[in-house]
C-alpha cells in the first residue's frame, strides 16, 4: 500500500531533498516529472520502500536508514 502521512513523517528529510529536484510532487510523496510518474513510497511490515522509475520499469529501493535513503537520492539524480 502507498505510505501513509504518518509513515511519511519518517522520512521527511529525505522527502525535503527530494522537493529540491525538478520534479513534482502532486500528492504527499508521490512524485512526477512532467506528466510522467516518477517516484513514490510504501509501506509494510519490513519498513518503507521506495518505487523509482528508471527506464520503463519501476525498481524498489528500501529507505529505512539514511545509508538507504542516499543510494535512492544518488539513483534520482542519475536518472534527471
Amino acid at each position: 500500500m502507498h505510505a501513509s502521512p504518518v509513515a511519511l513523517t519518517r522520512i521527511e528529510s529525505l522527502l525535503h531533498e527530494l522537493r529540491k529536484r525538478a520534479i513534482t510532487e502532486r500528492k504527499p510523496g508521490i512524485f512526477y516529472v512532467k506528466s510522467t510518474a516518477f517516484l513514490h513510497f510504501h509501506e509494510d511490515a519490513d519498513g518503507l520502500y521506495a518505487h523509482l522509475k528508471i527506464g520503463k520499469v519501476f525498481e524498489k529501493f528500501s529507505v529505512n536508514t539514511e545509508t538507504e535513503q542516499a543510494i535512492l537520492l544518488k539513483a534520482v539524480d542519475r536518472v534527471l
